[in-house]
């Protein structure tokens, strides 16, 4: 056994409204030994997701809720540091959904090796991993853009809303995307290539913002918000719009049920057609988006942004700071050491 001692953060209770780091807390346990088909990886980067929210309360969702008092569940890049797994050897980096903590055991046929001279391993957690590949079948197996379409992406800074933007861009479309900063429009213009940026905390008018920087309407629209921003999209659809509802980061904190738009009548003027996007329904095509991702990154033609907070014990601030909205890309936490570099 390599770890003798394993940290772990588990949920103290559901929160109302915004979660903090008040809601969680640090266990230390015996770090356990991997069973028959088993490994003990050693997590060196954890994701936080905005998906994560929908499982703090009792109430149901896609994924099951949180239980109080386990840990709190997520994906993380690690390093096998105990195996009883063909396969799989001490000092192999993999992805593997351990949670949040040091040490966490993993059957073997649910983690995936990783290859740090393809690309560093915290990719695997976004432009290569879930958010990647959420934006790759969602951008083009739902809004199929053609060359010359004008997509439009909101949170397009973010993990998801990032790659989306330079997938449309690589197919040859006009985008626009929405963030939360003048230095977020900048990177995304400058940076990612989008043909035009919108700062929604200093937009007045976000259906006047939409109609200057997507003229002739918009043809896809990819949404990780929802609220107003979405109300404003469907008021400037062009004809045949294509609409993938990914995220509601906007109303994942409400004590209340927010009033749904009442605008729906645009997706009957302009036979708009609406979609709900879980990309575990393209769990059979991994691999495919995983290869052209990758391919994609290291030719340059994808760049991704990440933002990583310091520490296990910091996982829940930035988790909060998230659902705000105050990362710059991909929010990750370095656990340990990154010894794959």
């Amino acid at each position: 056994m390599t770890a003798n001692t394993n940290r772990r953060m588990v949920l103290k209770d559901y929160p109302t409204g915004a979660p903090g780091p008040e809601h969680f807390e640090i266990v230390e346990a015996p770090a356990q030994e991997p069973g028959p088909g088993e490994v003990l990886v050693r997590a060196i980067y954890l994701t936080v997701d905005p998906y994560m929210r929908g499982r703090l309360r009792p109430g149901p969702s896609y994924a099951e809720p949180q239980q109080i008092g386990a840990v709190m569940g997520g994906e993380v890049a690690g390093e096998i540091v105990a195996s009883n797994a063909d396969g799989f050897a001490v000092g192999d980096f993999v992805a593997a959904h351990t949670g949040w903590q040091t040490h966490g055991v993993a059957d073997a046929r649910d983690i995936r090796k990783l290859n740090p001279a393809e690309a560093p391993i915290s990719t695997s957690l976004g432009v290569l991993g879930m958010p990647g590949l959420t934006a790759y079948f969602g951008t083009l197996d739902v809004l199929t853009p053609k060359a010359g379409d004008t997509l439009l992406v909101n949170a397009a800074s973010g993990a998801v809303g990032s790659v989306v933007g330079q997938i449309a861009k690589i197919g040859g479309c006009r985008v626009v995307g929405i963030v939360g900063s003048d230095e977020k429009c900048d990177f995304i213009t400058g940076e990612l290539g989008f043909d035009a940026a919108i700062n929604h905390r200093t937009t007045a008018d976000m259906s006047s913002a939409m109609r200057e920087t997507c003229p002739d309407g918009i043809d896809c629209y990819f949404d990780n918000v929802g609220g107003p921003i979405s109300d404003a999209a469907f008021d400037n659809m062009a004809m045949w719009a294509r609409v993938a509802i990914c995220g509601q980061i906007a109303q994942y904190n409400d004590t209340e049920q927010a009033m749904g738009p009442r605008n729906l009548r645009n997706f009957l003027i302009k036979r708009a057609t609406l979609y709900g996007l879980l990309v575990f329904d393209w769990r059979d095509r991994y691999h495919e988006g995983r290869a052209r991702l990758t391919q994609w990154v290291q030719e340059g033609r994808i760049k991704y942004r990440e933002d990583v907070v310091e520490g296990l014990e910091n996982a829940p601030s930035a988790f909060a700071g998230l659902m705000e909205g105050k990362n710059f890309g991909k929010q990750l936490v370095r656990i340990d050491a990154d010894t794959s570099r």
